[in-house]
């Protein structure tokens, strides 16, 4: 069998401040044949998101690093090329952690099938993948919205915060969005049907958030920090609960916030208001994996669920889509179309 040329994407060196092209390198090498039990996938569609970003930083967190000259790691849709494995066909497609390259060799165990549907096998990065589980899991387990209630939503047009602001509807609570741009404000009212959406570029910003939400705010979908999380901390009700998901505005950071120090207020409003503020990964429910995707499916079948993908096409754009995409220049769930 003719030697498979494999064009990859590794990290050249770690970022300080805001990522920039020479932080990465494409090189190309021969794929390696394959153990019992491995598969050779060909990599169709590649997920770009924000944690990324902590990845290619050596700082402690929840997760190691991305090794220099390694390449960069990233949820990928594929073509199954070779098999030995006894549970994964030649020719399925199946999700798996495939990173910023054209083929990956996988465990057999550690991919999943994806069966065809009426939705593109992108959404399986998306709203039917780790986004959309994201959302769900945030929603269910720590924002847990009542009807009537009001629930705030940054980055409101990206791939997670989208699905929470229509999970929030769906619950009979009103959404109120926060967005980058006034066309991505529209969209997130005119088309995901969100109640209200706010500008955070806007210079009376908290002014109209505050407009937004004349009842005050019981849960805060946290995916930004920043200005907008200053803007909505003091419209915050007694009990509110803020699932932390991101906090992408300070991701490129090299330097603590200027200004006064936040901390005395914030612990003042969670006490006062007895607040709960808590941080989340989405594999902290991996248990609700499958009723997450059942019920996001299912609300797409009935035509519920709306969601957006911005895509970027070709393997050697995706450092330059990451490095928009933590800018905000992305106009919902990012995914490069490699294949």
């Amino acid at each position: 069998m003719n030697q498979i040329v494999n064009r990859k994407i590794v990290l050249a060196s770690r970022p300080v401040g805001e990522p920039d092209p020479s932080n990465f390198d494409l090189v190309e090498e021969d794929v390696p044949g394959i153990k019992d039990g491995q598969v050779l996938v060909r990599n169709l569609y590649l997920s770009l998101d924000p944690y990324m970003r902590g990845r290619m930083s050596d700082a402690k967190s929840y997760a190691e690093p991305v090794a220099i000259g390694a390449v960069m790691i990233g949820a990928t849709v594929g073509e199954v090329v070779r098999s030995k494995s006894p549970e994964i066909v030649e020719g399925e497609t199946v999700l798996g952690f495939g990173g910023w390259q054209d083929y990956a060799v996988l465990d057999g165990n550690d991919v999943q099938k994806i069966e065809q549907a009426v939705v593109p096998i992108s959404t399986a990065l998306g709203v039917l993948g780790m986004p959309g589980m994201t959302a769900y899991t945030g929603m269910k387990n720590i924002g847990k919205p009542k009807s009537g209630e009001t629930v705030v939503v940054a980055a409101a047009s990206g791939a997670v915060g989208s699905v929470v602001g229509q999970i929030a509807q769906f619950e009979g609570a009103r959404a109120v969005g926060i967005a980058g741009s006034e066309e991505k404000s529209r969209f997130v009212v005119e088309e995901l049907g969100f109640d209200a959406c706010v500008n955070h570029k806007a210079a009376d910003f908290a002014q109209q958030l505050a407009a937004a939400c004349p009842d005050g705010v019981d849960v805060y979908f946290e995916n930004v920090g920043g200005q907008v999380f200053q803007a909505v901390l003091p419209l915050l009700n007694d009990f509110a609960r803020i699932p932390v998901c991101g906090l992408i505005a300070h991701y490129n950071a090299t330097e603590a916030p200027k200004g006064p120090d936040m901390t005395a207020v914030l612990m003042r409003q969670v006490l006062v208001k007895r607040l709960t503020l808590r941080g989340f990964i989405v594999w902290d429910f991996a248990e609700q994996e499958k009723e997450a995707k059942e019920a996001l499916a299912g609300w797409i079948v009935e035509g519920r669920l709306k969601y957006k993908e911005h895509v970027t096409k070709g393997l050697e754009n995706a450092p330059g889509a990451l490095i928009e995409l933590l800018k905000g220049g992305n106009f919902g769930k990012a995914v490069v179309k490699i294949g």
